[in-house]
């Protein structure tokens, strides 16, 4: 136990923005994950209805290996001892760098950008305010890696409190050995104010992956450019046949995106033990990270493969012909490449303005011609520009939700985590069959996968449900089949419990 340390939380928050509630999800969830917890509040008296830090301890080995020994958690922080500071205000987090919880050798802050302004400032008769800009220099400065933001506006666009904003926050940042699902799994436990907290938890995670990438890129924990070779080398221990898929995983994830993404393929399969679990997760895995958005769909389009086939198939070898695109993007689709706050944006004065799922843009691109070519060619060029779309951002909270779904069930059962990673086969393509997969995969997550991992479905009687609406959502992807199959599996469900 000697060669593992505690990692180190510091909470900063004001008074009535739930910094309590805050502490109690994150022990609560590392009592589910298994984890030696310990937290302490210090309050404090301010101008600003009371400034209040929280200090949690995590031992980042469950206490099922510990073989019954117990860490020795501290109560109180230590001055270059901190890993993670979260501050629910930037001046917040100028008093946590001042009384040096904050050292470049070791902590991530995260802030809000936002400012509860003290009396003092308000007083003056000019602007009194403290300087914002040199606020956010001294986080550059004295943290190892920063991550700012407005949770304010983040939590009033969710309709809610900032605490909710903040465990987003820190659940996005990987820091704490605790998968998202346990984050969420506390909210509800709590029972208060559900749907409104893990709306602002899934903005906060949203808000923070906006900023991973710049954190990503200054960490040295794993090495910048990892080459193929390297990726494949690390699979070597991997048993068969889940090696074997592993490696055809991280060809095609460096082909789609680039070496450091595949990179987080294999980061994320380090969740699972079980051989078979191994190999269905890496198959559907590999398939959910190189989704369809329209660079891939532009890509595929010019592909010189694809007009050697085409070629073949009409018998036009050294004869001219025309390949004719027919396009029919939708708003959703246009977004897909623009940056997650523009997007977000536009989508929501779509939306609100009914537009999504009614206005489509028709238009016919003749790829054998130098001017479709190269609007096809432009947009498979953005390839590098991926990880900082709407679209990406937003299918990486997707897998990491459906990963923790999967992690879960594996603590129950090999084949029912099995069943709850063949539920990725309905998440397919683009524009409306991907929305439908979609739906249809958080239709029988909600009402089947987490009342399975929750206990409210037995298991053996869960895995055979899973199983039986996974099939009739594929058979019928409009969702009516999925809609019958779904009441006669809770018809039976509820037999037995009424029995009881």
């Amino acid at each position: 136990m000697t060669d593992t340390r505690p990692i180190t939380l510091l909470i900063a928050a004001l008074g009535g923005e739930g910094g309590g509630v805050l502490t109690d999800w994150i022990v609560s969830a590392a009592h589910s994950s298994g984890l030696p917890v310990q937290s302490t509040s210090i309050p404090g008296v301010a101008q600003r209805t009371g400034a209040t830090t929280y200090y949690v301890e995590i031992y980042p080995v469950p206490r099922s290996e510990l073989g019954g020994r117990r860490p020795v958690l501290a109560l109180s922080p230590g001055v270059g001892d901190v890993d993670l500071v979260v501050a629910s205000e930037l001046l917040e987090a100028g008093r946590a760098i001042a009384n040096g919880f904050v050292t470049a050798e070791r902590t991530l802050l995260i802030a809000s950008v936002s400012r509860v302004y003290l009396t003092v400032e308000k007083m003056q008769m000019g602007d009194g305010r403290y300087d914002a800009e040199r606020l956010a220099k001294a986080a550059a400065q004295n943290a190892k890696e920063h991550l700012l933001f407005d949770m304010e506006a983040a939590a009033k666009q969710a309709g809610a409190i900032v605490n909710s904003v903040m465990l987003g926050a820190i659940a996005a940042s990987g820091r704490l050995p605790i998968p998202a699902e346990a984050f969420e799994t506390a909210i509800r436990e709590d029972g208060k104010a559900v749907e409104s907290n893990l709306r602002g938890f899934r903005a906060g995670m949203a808000a923070a992956r906006d900023k991973l990438p710049a954190i990503i890129r200054h960490s040295d924990k794993r090495p910048a450019k990892p080459t193929l070779r390297d990726l494949e080398a690390e699979t070597a221990a991997l048993p068969e046949p889940a090696r074997s898929i592993v490696v055809e995983g991280v060809r095609r994830l460096v082909a789609y995106q680039d070496a450091a993404y595949a990179r987080l393929y294999l980061d994320r399969l380090k969740l699972f033990i079980d051989a078979r679990v191994l190999a269905e997760t890496a198959r559907h895995l590999a398939v959910r990270m190189s989704f369809e958005d329209v660079i891939r769909v532009a890509e595929a389009k010019i592909d010189p493969a694809r007009f050697r086939r085409i070629e073949g198939e009409i018998g036009a070898k050294d004869q001219p012909y025309v390949v004719t695109e027919f396009l029919k993007p939708g708003i959703e689709e246009l977004c897909q490449v623009l940056p997650p706050r523009l997007a977000r944006a536009i989508l929501a004065y779509s939306e609100k303005r009914g537009w999504l799922g009614t206005v489509y843009f028709g238009m016919e691109l003749t790829t054998t011609t130098v001017w479709g070519y190269l609007r096809f060619w432009a947009l498979a060029k953005l390839h590098r520009f991926r990880p900082k779309s709407w679209r990406y951002h937003e299918e990486q909270i997707a897998i990491e939700a459906w990963l923790a779904r999967v992690a879960a069930a594996a603590k129950l059962s090999p084949e029912l985590a099995r069943e709850v990673a063949e539920c990725a086969r309905l998440i397919k393509g683009y524009g409306d069959t991907w929305k439908r997969g979609a739906a249809n995969y958080a239709t029988i997550e909600a009402r089947l996968i987490a009342p399975v991992l929750e206990g409210r479905i037995g298991l053996c009687a869960g895995i055979d449900a899973i199983a039986s609406a996974r099939t009739a959502a594929l058979l019928d992807p409009e969702g009516e089949g999925l809609g019958k199959a779904l009441a006669a599996i809770e018809a039976q469900v509820s037999l037995p419990l009424a029995a009881e």
